[in-house]
C-alpha cells in the first residue's frame, strides 16, 4: 500500500488539492449566493440546492474549460512547434519518434499501440483528443450554467425574460467570462516556456539540469 501511494503521490495530491479547493469554493460561493438572494428578499439556498445552481455551475466550468484549452493546445502545439532552450519543448532536430509508429511496438506496448489503421490513429492521438473534449465538455457546461446564472441575475433585478443558451452565447458577458480566464491560462504556459530557459528547479521534469547550457533543448 505504501509503495502505491508512493507511485501515485503526484496524482493524490494534486486531485486531493483539488477536493479541497472545490469544497471551499462551493462554500464560499453559497455564502455569496445567499447573501446576494437576501439583499432581493429572497430566501437562501441549501448547501445542497446551491450546486446545482447556475451561480455554482458556471464559476466552475467557466475555469475548467480554460484549463483544458490550454493544456489540450499545449499538447498539440508542442507537437509541431518548438522553443529553443526550454524543457518544455521537443529538441529542435528531432523529428517524428520512431517509437510512435506500431512496427516499433514491443511486448510491453500498450495494445492499440500496436494496431493499424483507424485504431492507432485514435490512441496516437487520444490524449489531445481527451484534453480537448474536456474542454467541449466544460464550455457547454459554462454555457449552460451561465445561461441559468444570468437569467436569474435578469430575473430579480428588473424581472426580465429569460433568454436561451444559444442567445446568451452571442453576449459580451459570456465570452468576457471566457477571455478573462483564456488569456491567463496562454500567460501562464508561455511564461513557463520562456523562464525555464534561463532558470531552474533542482529535481523537477519541467526544468533542465541545473548544469544544463541556455541552449539545451528539451528534456
Amino acid at each position: 500500500m505504501r509503495k502505491w501511494v508512493w507511485f501515485n503521490s503526484l496524482a493524490l495530491v494534486m486531485f486531493g488539492v483539488f477536493l479541497i479547493f472545490i469544497l471551499l469554493q462551493s462554500v464560499f460561493g453559497w455564502h455569496v449566493r445567499n447573501e446576494e438572494l437576501a439583499q432581493y428578499g429572497q430566501a437562501a439556498d441549501s448547501y445542497w440546492a446551491y450546486l446545482g445552481t447556475g451561480h455554482f455551475v458556471e464559476a466552475t466550468f467557466e475555469n475548467w474549460e480554460s484549463e483544458f484549452l490550454q493544456m489540450g493546445a499545449y499538447v498539440l502545439l508542442t507537437a509541431y512547434l518548438v522553443q529553443r532552450g526550454s524543457p518544455e519543448s521537443k529538441p529542435i532536430d528531432q523529428k517524428d519518434r520512431a517509437e510512435d509508429y506500431p512496427d516499433k511496438a514491443h511486448p510491453g506496448s500498450p495494445t492499440l499501440a500496436r494496431r493499424h489503421g483507424w485504431q492507432q490513429v485514435l490512441y496516437r492521438n487520444s490524449l489531445s483528443i481527451a484534453l480537448l473534449g474536456l474542454f467541449v465538455l466544460s464550455f457547454m457546461l459554462h454555457l449552460l450554467g451561465g445561461t441559468a446564472e444570468y437569467n436569474e441575475q435578469q430575473a430579480l433585478e428588473s424581472g426580465a425574460a429569460p433568454i436561451s443558451a444559444w442567445t446568451f452565447l452571442t453576449t459580451s458577458d459570456f465570452w468576457f467570462q471566457s477571455m478573462q480566464n483564456w488569456q491567463s491560462e496562454f500567460l501562464a504556459v508561455g511564461a513557463l516556456i520562456v523562464l525555464s530557459v534561463v532558470l531552474r528547479q533542482h529535481g523537477s521534469p519541467q526544468s533542465k539540469p541545473v548544469t544544463a547550457s541556455h541552449a539545451h533543448t528539451g528534456e
